[in-house]
């Protein structure tokens, strides 16, 4: 097993989730340092590695992204001899993540009520479409769903009229698992206190909400839903992409201060005067108004060139990369956001790095995603298994072994 650094390290965890939510919970703890053992189902495996094109000479890119850190083992849940595999991971694990539709897993034997008598300092994380209580939580859930359903749509887009639109990225579905992070180690600071293990319920629904937090306050003092308005902000202004010579900048004078080094740099002073742009509250109300006379002088020269000057006075602003270039910039190599990660059939793969640094106990990326089955044996040894028992196992389908091609 790979020498493992991190806050987390000597915690065990057992992911039994896929696709997205719950393995990006596994992912935050595994980058932390947690032993995660992902189980994935027989037959083949987590649906994500048959999330392609891309690949990767046949391995899914995607799920490469979402699994390294973990080491994996195929079981069959089906199967009494699987389940029973999986019930003895359990015995003395710290964690367990899911993300089954509500009552699959005690339908498996496999529910918190179970679970927790023979392990009472169990964390159960369970991350779903709406969360295990409430009108919908026999609900599936997805991130458009959960997109369209917490008001996101309603305020993403060019402006009013147009089509809804999504977020780009599956918000609901990596910050549910983010959250799900974030309540595991909280259970896990209060076990540490007390030796008791608890439920942690999340869900994307919840996740896409929490994402409306200055659309909400306005509607809650209002009484009116705020609608699409591009890059622009709903509280201050100006705070938005704004076009230039050559392209885009994203200007973020959000304050009076800010505001008058915007005009300073763009020899703009002028419009300091106009009443239409005097304070936020008018700026607000003039935005259109705002952006045209903002563009008017942005015009004159380049994204680089206005960049450079904004930087020289102070002012908060940047480009509008496209993630090939936000691979390639400085400070995000600076800050190891594109790593490498040894996979065991492939090599190095390049994957994205552990967001949150530690100074004391860091983490990081030690090893590639599993291939399919590539830590049966391994895990199975660990927990009490002979390689007799093994080979048994695996010949009565209740799990599945790392083939030579792997």
């Amino acid at each position: 097993m790979a020498e493992r650094s991190g806050p987390l390290k000597g915690v065990k965890v057992i992911e039994l989730a896929h696709i997205m939510a719950g393995p990006v919970c596994g992912l935050m703890l595994a980058d932390m340092g947690a032993d995660v053992i992902k189980v994935e189902k027989m037959p083949g495996g987590d649906d994500t590695r048959r999330s392609v094109p891309p690949d990767i000479d046949g391995e899914s890119a995607a799920f490469m992204m979402m699994n390294r850190n973990k080491r994996g083992i195929a079981v069959n849940l089906k199967d009494g001899q699987g389940k029973a595999v999986v019930r003895r991971l359990l015995r003395d694990a710290d964690v367990v993540i899911e993300n089954y539709r509500r009552d699959t897993m005690a339908r498996l034997g496999l529910g918190y009520d179970v679970l927790q008598k023979s392990n009472p300092g169990l964390i159960y994380c369970e991350i779903s479409g709406f969360g295990r209580t409430g009108p919908y939580a026999d609900r599936g859930g997805f991130d458009l769903i959960a997109q369209g359903m917490s008001g996101l749509m309603s305020i993403t887009g060019e402006g009013p009229g147009r089509p809804p639109v999504k977020v780009g990225a599956p918000v609901s579905d990596i910050t549910a698992g983010i959250l799900g992070a974030l309540g595991v180690v909280s259970a896990y600071i209060h076990k540490m206190r007390t030796g008791e293990g608890q439920r942690v319920d999340t869900s994307l629904f919840e996740a896409a909400i929490v994402h409306t937090y200055w659309q909400s306050a306005i509607a809650l003092a209002t009484g009116e839903s705020p609608g699409p308005m591009g890059s622009a902000h709903p509280l201050n202004a100006p705070y938005q992409a704004l076009r230039t010579k050559d392209g885009w900048v994203n200007v973020g004078a959000a304050n009076q201060a800010n505001w008058l080094r915007l005009l300073d740099a763009l020899d703009a002073r002028s419009l300091a005067e106009d009443k239409r742009f005097m304070e936020n509250a008018d700026r607000m109300a003039h935005l259109d108004e705002l952006a045209e006379a903002l563009e008017a002088h942005l015009a004159a020269r380049t994204t680089d060139e206005w960049l450079a000057a904004f930087e020289a006075a102070g002012l908060p602003a940047g480009p509008v990369l496209d993630i090939a270039e936000m691979h390639r910039d400085p400070q995000v190599l600076a800050r190891k956001m594109v790593t490498e990660a040894a996979h065991a059939r492939l090599g190095p793969v390049k994957t994205l790095g552990l967001p949150v640094k530690f100074s004391g106990t860091p983490g990081g990326v030690v090893m590639g995603a599993p291939t399919y089955g590539q830590h049966t044996v391994e895990v199975l040894a660990e927990y009490g298994y002979g390689t007799d028992e093994i080979e048994a196992l695996a010949a009565s389908g209740a799990v599945a072994l790392q083939t030579a091609a792997d």
